[in-house]
Order: structure tokens, then C-alpha cells, then sequence
């Protein structure tokens, strides 16, 4: 019984691997100057033709840094939210080009302005804060305050609500007494 166990054992091929397929490494493109021209398609989404021939469509411009890089490194994705090339320095692009991506940007990153907090309701664990904003008044409600109220910098604010909507206090020392009375709770 012995002989058979060898011999099953030698006869025996090891599992092979899988072919592997070979990805096509993208080189990541750096955009600096007037190095491209850009087009808006629609809202949120720019077609860009690179001065080497390469021509990109629908892509979305974002923010690496979304609260602190608000003009460096704005990446370039595709549908499928791949990296096609990455903006350095809005500041380094042509006053037209500049304009294109900060129009897309402003949509995407459309965060209202809070102006002033005309009451606070606690019930059931959410808050809701009923506030007035540059878009008008609003009601924003949160369940969890220390992931969705965030003080930054001493001064600004954050709000992100239930629904994943952001608001923003840019700066807490222009709102009034009785704004701050509602927020002074919560911070």
C-alpha cells in the first residue's frame, strides 16, 4: 500500500497558478500651464485635449484635498472613477482654462453657506438645526455630533447632515449671539 501512496504522490501534478493577466499601467499625467485645453460638456464633467494629440472625454474634475487643497492637485477621472491625469496648480492654468474647471468644481463642491441658526430642536437623538444659508433656509439634521459637526481651524465649520449633504459656517465669529448660543452646544 505503501508502493501505491508513492506512486499516486509522484504521478500527482502541483496546482499551477492561474494565468495572470498584465495590466496596462497608466502613467499618471501631470497638467501644468497651457499644456491643455479644456471643454465643458456638461455640469460637472470636461472633454480635455492634451497639446501632445491625446484627447480625454467625460471626465470629472475633483479635489485630492477637498477642505485644504482647494487649487492644488485636482485630479481627472474617468466614468469609472479611474485616475486619467492630475491638475498641479489651478493657479498655473490659463485665466480661460481656470475657469472651466473651477465652473465644474463649484458644482460638484456646491457646499451652502450657513448665514445665520434660527433655532435648535434635540428629539429622538437628532438635532435639528434650522438655519438660513446664501441659498436659502434650510433644516439640517444630525444624529451623531462628532462626526457630523466638525469645528476646523478655531473658526470654520462643517456640517455634513443625515442625507450627506454639506454645509459650511466659514467663519463663526460673523454669526450673531443667538446663532452662536444654538452652535456653542454642539461644538
Amino acid at each position: 500500500m505503501s508502493d501505491k501512496t508513492e506512486t499516486m504522490a509522484t504521478n500527482e501534478t502541483e496546482p499551477v497558478s492561474p494565468p495572470i493577466e498584465e495590466e496596462i499601467a497608466r502613467e499618471r499625467i501631470y497638467i501644468d500651464g497651457d499644456e491643455a485645453h479644456f471643454e465643458r460638456v456638461d455640469i460637472t464633467n470636461v472633454d480635455v485635449n492634451l497639446f501632445d494629440g491625446r484627447r480625454f472625454e467625460h471626465l470629472e474634475p475633483r479635489r485630492l484635498f477637498p477642505r485644504t487643497g482647494l487649487e492644488r492637485y485636482i485630479t481627472l477621472l474617468d466614468d469609472d472613477g479611474n485616475e486619467v491625469a492630475v491638475i498641479r496648480n489651478l493657479a498655473s492654468l490659463p485665466a480661460e482654462e481656470r475657469r472651466v474647471i473651477e465652473m465644474c468644481l463649484d458644482e460638484y463642491y456646491h457646499v451652502p453657506h450657513i448665514t445665520k441658526i434660527t433655532g435648535s430642536l434635540e428629539k429622538f437623538g437628532v438635532i435639528k438645526f434650522f438655519c438660513e444659508t446664501d441659498r436659502g433656509d434650510c433644516t439640517i439634521e444630525v444624529r451623531n455630533i462628532v462626526h457630523q459637526i466638525k469645528l476646523m481651524y478655531g473658526i470654520r465649520v462643517m456640517f455634513l447632515d443625515n442625507d450627506d449633504n454639506r454645509y459650511e459656517i466659514p467663519d463663526i465669529r460673523k454669526l450673531d449671539r443667538k446663532s452662536m448660543s444654538y452652535l456653542n452646544d454642539y461644538l
